[in-house]
Protein backbone atom coordinates (compact mmCIF):
# COMPACT_ATOMS: atom_id res chain seq x y z
CA UNK A 1 0.00 0.00 0.00
CA UNK A 2 1.53 3.49 -1.01
CA UNK A 3 1.40 6.68 1.40
CA UNK A 4 0.65 9.97 1.63
CA UNK A 5 2.58 11.10 4.01
CA UNK A 6 1.84 14.94 2.85
CA UNK A 7 0.92 18.01 5.53
CA UNK A 8 1.49 14.85 8.01
CA UNK A 9 0.59 16.56 11.31
CA UNK A 10 3.68 14.87 13.25
CA UNK A 11 7.71 14.77 12.76
CA UNK A 12 8.62 12.38 10.40
CA UNK A 13 12.18 12.93 11.65
CA UNK A 14 10.86 10.79 14.27
CA UNK A 15 8.80 8.07 13.21
CA UNK A 16 10.13 7.43 9.50
CA UNK A 17 8.07 6.62 6.64
CA UNK A 18 9.72 3.12 6.32
CA UNK A 19 8.47 2.16 9.57
CA UNK A 20 5.09 3.13 9.09
CA UNK A 21 4.84 0.65 5.83
CA UNK A 22 6.28 -2.28 8.40
CA UNK A 23 3.38 -1.51 10.96
CA UNK A 24 0.50 -1.75 8.04
CA UNK A 25 2.34 -4.76 6.40
CA UNK A 26 2.85 -6.47 9.92
CA UNK A 27 0.93 -10.15 9.85
CA UNK A 28 0.73 -9.67 13.80
CA UNK A 29 -0.41 -6.27 13.76
CA UNK A 30 -4.18 -5.57 14.96
CA UNK A 31 -6.24 -3.51 12.98
CA UNK A 32 -9.13 -2.21 14.02
CA UNK A 33 -12.66 -1.55 11.83
CA UNK A 34 -13.08 1.84 10.34
CA UNK A 35 -15.33 4.44 13.01
CA UNK A 36 -18.28 5.39 10.61
CA UNK A 37 -19.72 7.67 12.90
CA UNK A 38 -17.63 10.82 12.07
CA UNK A 39 -19.57 13.94 10.77
CA UNK A 40 -17.54 14.15 7.50
CA UNK A 41 -18.43 10.83 6.34
CA UNK A 42 -14.83 9.84 5.88
CA UNK A 43 -13.66 6.73 7.57
CA UNK A 44 -10.70 6.42 9.99
CA UNK A 45 -8.60 2.85 10.70
CA UNK A 46 -6.14 2.14 13.45
CA UNK A 47 -3.66 0.10 13.77
CA UNK A 48 -1.22 -1.38 16.48
CA UNK A 49 1.79 -3.15 14.88
CA UNK A 50 5.14 -3.59 15.21
CA UNK A 51 8.56 -2.86 13.16
CA UNK A 52 11.19 -4.85 11.96
CA UNK A 53 13.36 -2.87 14.49
CA UNK A 54 10.97 -4.04 17.40
CA UNK A 55 9.34 -0.41 18.08
CA UNK A 56 5.79 -0.42 18.87
CA UNK A 57 3.68 2.17 16.79
CA UNK A 58 -0.05 2.91 17.22
CA UNK A 59 -0.81 4.61 13.38
CA UNK A 60 -4.67 6.24 12.51
CA UNK A 61 -4.98 6.14 8.82
CA UNK A 62 -7.61 6.69 6.25
CA UNK A 63 -7.41 4.76 2.82
CA UNK A 64 -9.08 3.91 -0.68
CA UNK A 65 -7.53 0.92 -0.81
CA UNK A 66 -4.31 1.71 -2.97
CA UNK A 67 -3.26 4.51 -1.01
CA UNK A 68 -3.21 4.96 3.12
CA UNK A 69 -3.10 8.63 3.91
CA UNK A 70 -1.48 8.45 8.18
CA UNK A 71 -3.20 10.78 9.91
CA UNK A 72 -1.23 10.09 13.46
CA UNK A 73 1.68 8.23 14.61
CA UNK A 74 2.90 7.61 18.04
CA UNK A 75 4.78 5.29 20.27
CA UNK A 76 2.17 2.43 21.70
CA UNK A 77 0.26 3.57 24.91
CA UNK A 78 0.87 0.95 28.11
CA UNK A 79 -2.64 -0.42 27.66
CA UNK A 80 -2.29 -0.56 24.05
CA UNK A 81 1.07 -2.64 23.89
CA UNK A 82 -0.58 -4.60 26.51
CA UNK A 83 -3.15 -5.26 24.12
CA UNK A 84 -1.52 -5.53 21.07
CA UNK A 85 1.08 -8.56 23.13
CA UNK A 86 -2.19 -10.75 24.48
CA UNK A 87 -3.09 -10.54 20.45
CA UNK A 88 0.10 -11.23 19.13
CA UNK A 89 0.85 -14.10 21.56
CA UNK A 90 -2.90 -15.96 20.95
CA UNK A 91 -2.35 -15.61 16.79
CA UNK A 92 1.89 -16.32 17.02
Amino acid sequence: MELNLIDTPFDLRLIKPGELEEVLEDPFSVKFHPDNDRHDGASRYYALGRTVADRLLFIAFTTDGKIARIISAREMSDPERRFYDRNYNQIR
